[in-house]
């Protein structure tokens, strides 16, 4: 992907908002069709308080917001019981949802867990996502069966304080194919241990056929979903992924969406914006996040409007 200049985005958001935002047909085929809140994970706009995240990204057309609640995130976990109201406060105040929080917790042992969750759920925030387990590739046997017993764990403290947990689908991490860790989840309490599918995740370790099976295995226990695109760029010798805008990367939406729709999914959907944003200052590179996400936004929610608006809810 060509690194866009500051004027492009901001002719791409106003064209987006448009189509978004100012289109009676769009809407109204959506209040037809998806229910779901359409977020923006807030990882793209460090800078922002509360009240900033909602006021910007309610203008764009977004429904609420995917919280970062991990080091270096907008809430220090650590701090969870001083920082989480008063940024969720903020972006409410704005009119803005906050129906999810992304953390990095494994463990219930963690001593960050029970003050994040316990804040959150009264916070009435009902979904979060925790961290990855990784392989270390020694024995990836054990390896699994240890993250089984953390997520367990977790599980565990989830019910009690009434939250529930959408595990991510994150290539290179155990649960990047879905399968491999689908033994552990499965068995745990629907209500409170879900899947979080990424479908760009899912076609990088699944291909074409891969990632379909990998949907079909997680759409009764669907929690939330991540929406982000990307393709396969040869870099010298050897191949990488390369992020790129909503539509212009190898995920088939047409087919995820239907797909999605057939589901009866009405859960949170995050937007990420993981490719690269051109900015000469962060002022700018904020302008241009903004505007970036109100065209992936755009896509959307064109897609969304194509396949539940004649899906049987």
């Amino acid at each position: 992907m060509e690194t866009l200049s500051r004027r492009s985005f901001i002719q791409a958001a106003a064209g987006a908002a448009a189509l978004g935002l100012a289109s009676p047909g769009v809407g109204a085929q959506r209040d037809a069709g998806f229910r779901g809140p359409l977020c923006f994970f807030s990882k793209h706009l460090p800078r922002m308080n509360g009240r900033e995240l909602g006021r910007s990204l309610k203008a764009l057309g977004f429904d609420g917001v995917d919280l970062t609640v991990r080091p270096g995130g907008h809430v220090d976990p650590k701090r969870v019981a001083i920082e989480l109201p008063v940024f969720v406060d903020g972006i409410r105040h704005e009119g803005l949802a906050v129906p999810m929080i992304t953390t990095e917790l494994l463990s219930d042992a963690d001593p960050v867990a029970q003050p994040t969750l316990e804040t959150a759920a009264r916070l009435k925030i009902p979904f979060y996502k925790p961290g990855y387990y990784r392989y270390t590739f020694v024995d990836v046997r054990k390896e699994l069966e240890a993250a089984g017993r953390q997520l367990r764990g977790l599980a565990d403290l989830s019910r009690r304080h009434g939250m529930r947990l959408g595990y991510h689908n994150h290539a290179g991490y155990i649960g990047g194919s879905v399968w491999d860790f689908a033994s552990f989840i499965e068995p745990l309490d629907a209500a409170t241990v879900g899947y979080y599918f990424d479908v760009r995740h899912a076609v990088v370790e699944g291909g074409d056929g891969g990632w379909r099976t990998a949907f079909n295995l997680v759409a009764p226990r669907l929690s939330v979903i991540a929406l982000k695109d990307f393709f396969w760029e040869k870099s010298g010798s050897s191949w990488r992924q390369r992020n790129c805008p909503m539509g212009e990367g190898m995920v088939d939406w047409k087919r995820f969406f239907v797909m999605l729709a057939k589901a009866r999914f009405h859960g949170p959907a995050s937007l990420h914006l993981e490719y690269e944003v051109a900015g000469a200052t962060p002022a700018a590179q904020e302008e241009n996040t903004l505007a970036a996400a109100a065209r992936d936004l755009a896509f959307v929610k064109a897609r969304l409007a194509e396949t539940y608006s004649g899906a049987t809810m």
